[in-house]
């Protein structure tokens, strides 16, 4: 996944939502979609709650943390994060 791909994706601008990074087009956080599946709520049932939002962007969200956490780098990107 390339950074214009990220981009793509996702929004950081102060002036929306004071820089909290959304789903492009939109003034839906990418936090939103991780705080309805951590509550059990389905995919289905988030994109219903914001349609602003599309299948294709959640699931490609979905599809980044996962790459992001399953990398052999990520104890590197730990690191920079600390």
């Amino acid at each position: 996944m390339t950074m214009e791909t990220i981009k793509n994706l996702i929004t950081i601008d102060e002036e929306i939502l004071g820089g909290q990074p959304v789903f492009n087009g939109t003034r839906v956080p990418v936090e939103t979609l991780f705080v309805h599946l951590e509550k059990g709520i389905s995919l289905k049932e988030f994109l219903e709650d914001f349609p602003s939002v599309t299948e294709n962007q959640a699931v490609a969200l979905l599809e980044m943390a996962e790459k992001i956490i399953t990398s052999k780098n990520f104890e590197k990107l730990y690191e920079a994060a600390a």
